[in-house]
């Protein structure tokens, strides 16, 4: 009888951690926006989706986009370099912030994302990070496990509690430091100053932190697509070392067992691309196993989608 019990709550959380999968990759799926989507395109290069309402508000922009062609929206082509495209697009998003139904632009940031088809390719122009769903723009983040491991070779992992007043998933839990990759602006870099300014943790300590993953995925809401790609670090913690609150995006942290951490990714309470860091890290530590795992596949698939 416990095996039984024991075997349907194992059944019960891999099928939760399927549905966190499918939901973030729900852009692929039957049924999604993504055949009636534009490609945004410039100098030939997709670069992005923008779904029908958005396509509608832009092209009256004439001066900045051509009419949409063959099922695709380009930039003018008197826009022939990174600055120009760059300040064109941007003024077009200063008048749209005005339009109710971009409700993703009343959470504008000042913060420059690079616009390219390829990670390794040179940018073709920067964007406002809260208009980049509207556009279907790859997204860029760096994402830190941070973790101990006692003499008895138990792993527990720090997990933060973001703050209430985040714009994004207020009071969820998420990894102990995490960040978006701002334009022109390193990986490693991007690393040491979250876990600075989240965690409090010194940059001679998150230096130590290795590069071991990515995690990809592209899911759509109201309020645009978002094809994203996770920087995965894994960092080990001395026993003795406690992350501090820092700039006020996380209100506490915790050090959790492992395996409390994993039935927490089955949850509502976990920001869900940081459940996806997380259960990568587990596959990687042989946490999850495919001899005891029957969606091990499906898992690993739905961590690494391409973009």
């Amino acid at each position: 009888m416990l095996t039984f019990v024991s075997n349907m709550a194992s059944s019960a959380w891999s099928e939760r951690i399927l549905q966190l999968l499918r939901r973030m990759n729900n852009f692929y799926s039957a049924g999604s926006s993504r055949s009636s989507c534009f490609r945004f395109e410039i100098d030939g290069a997709q670069v992005g989706w923008i779904p029908p309402h958005v396509v509608s508000l832009l092209t009256p922009h004439t001066d900045v986009f051509l009419p949409p062609q063959r099922g695709a929206v380009s930039l003018c082509p008197s826009l022939d370099c990174y600055e120009k495209r760059s300040e064109a697009v941007n003024d077009v998003l200063g008048a749209l912030r005005q339009e109710s139904s971009l409700t993703c632009l009343r959470g504008w940031r000042d913060e420059r994302y690079s616009v390219k088809q390829r990670f390794c390719d040179v940018p073709l122009m920067w964007m406002e990070r809260a208009a980049t769903s509207i556009f279907g723009v790859k997204r860029y983040g760096v994402h830190i496990n941070g973790y101990t491991v006692n003499g008895s070779g138990e792993i527990s992992m720090w997990l933060a509690r973001r703050s209430v007043t985040k714009q994004t998933y207020p009071g969820r839990l998420d990894n102990m430091a995490a960040g978006g990759l701002a334009a022109d602006v390193g990986i490693k870099h991007t690393l040491i100053k979250e876990c600075e300014e989240e965690a409090c943790i010194p940059a001679d300590i998150a230096a130590k932190a290795s590069p071991v993953s990515t995690v990809s995925y592209t899911y759509e809401n109201e309020e645009g697509v978002f094809p994203e790609s996770q920087f995965v670090f894994d960092l080990e913690l001395p026993l003795d070392f406690v992350p501090c609150v820092g700039d006020g995006e996380v209100q506490d942290f915790y050090l959790l067992p492992i395996e409390e951490v994993k039935e927490l990714l089955a949850t509502d309470d976990f920001k869900p691309n940081s459940a996806l860091v997380i259960l990568d890290f587990l596959i990687r530590h042989s946490l999850i196993e495919p001899d005891t795992e029957p969606y091990y596949q499906e898992f690993v698939t739905g961590l690494h989608q391409t973009l």
